[in-house]
């Protein structure tokens, strides 16, 4: 039995569909099962009502479960987000151990060795560390953005292509970015809840591709058939400026768009690749221009 948390997210639905799709049984712990997608899966899948903070619910959740994935967060829920992840991935760390869970499978975020990170990937750095640290083996994939029908990072680049006539941000729109596809991300997950037992650490992940955020928006551009938007940089706009921005003005949840703008302001590229050892033979991961235009070309989903 597979165990997805944060079925109702993006990431969540479409790795619960292929986890379904590939023969594993599926339980997905949610809140309002009324967020969840009309689709095959959800039928086939054991739906359990409940919160991650919810000791009975977590508990009955995690009862014969072989790999429990854990794609939730709090970042919609205030400022104090960093607080409550970190009870919240105690907690269902030592769920996990209780219940004699095989592996916990965490999706973090990037991050830089030598530079200050930001709250966000400050935040989701610990969670995988507290994850790590349960006693149950735990893989910690580590990726930047995501490039998918619907994703959060998806919208801003279509929010600054096709809204704004020119992009003004600061100076770390150079910045280094290592987008991952959304297909090769749910691959990846898949096998990250393989493991061997004795395989329990992070890794990072991403796609063929390192690119500026400049070069990103213009990838972009090309792969909707729109002219590349003149980028203006300004050392003196600071990231919480832009954050704020995008935040208010772009679709989706503030608070998570607002965290995502926010760690823009360091580079987010691989520092190692040790999981391709893990990956079927002969799989290539997309590049970037293949990543945007499934991105751009399927429904979402």
């Amino acid at each position: 039995m597979h165990l997805v948390t944060g079925a109702t997210g993006h990431v969540g639905r479409h790795l619960a569909e292929r986890l379904d799709d590939r023969g594993h049984a599926v339980r997905v712990l949610v809140r309002n099962p009324s967020q969840l997608p009309d689709a095959a899966w959800v039928h086939r899948a054991d739906v359990v009502v409940g919160s991650v903070a919810d000791p009975d619910a977590l508990a009955e959740s995690l009862e014969g479960v072989d790999v429990a994935y854990y794609l939730v967060h709090a970042m919609a829920d205030g400022h104090d987000y960093a607080e409550v992840d970190r009870d919240l991935a105690t907690g269902f760390g030592a769920a996990c151990a209780d219940a004699g869970v095989g592996r916990i499978v965490y999706l973090g975020g990037l991050w830089p060795d030598d530079a200050p990170l930001t709250e966000h990937l400050a935040s989701r750095r610990e969670v995988g560390d507290i994850l790590l640290a349960s006693g149950v083996p735990t893989t910690v994939l580590q990726a930047g953005i995501v490039l998918g029908p619907g994703s959060a990072s998806l919208e801003l680049l279509a929010f600054a292509v096709e809204w704004l006539p020119v992009v003004v941000g600061p100076s770390w729109l150079g910045n280094l970015v290592q987008p991952i596809a959304l297909a090769d991300l749910l691959v990846h997950l898949e096998v990250a809840g393989q493991l061997p037992p004795d395989v329990s650490r992070a890794f990072d992940i991403g796609g063929t591709d390192a690119v500026t955020y400049k070069e990103l928006l213009a990838a972009f551009a090309r792969a909707t058939g729109r002219r590349p938007r003149p980028v203006v940089t300004f050392p003196v706009l600071l990231p919480e400026t832009t954050s704020l921005v995008a935040g208010m003005l772009s679709p989706g949840v503030s608070s998570l768009n607002s965290a995502l703008v926010h760690s823009l302001s360091v580079d987010m590229v691989m520092r190692e690749d040790d999981f391709a050892t893990y990956l079927p033979p002969g799989y290539d991961r997309m590049d970037l221009a293949s990543a945007l235009r499934v991105a751009v070309e399927r429904p979402t989903g």
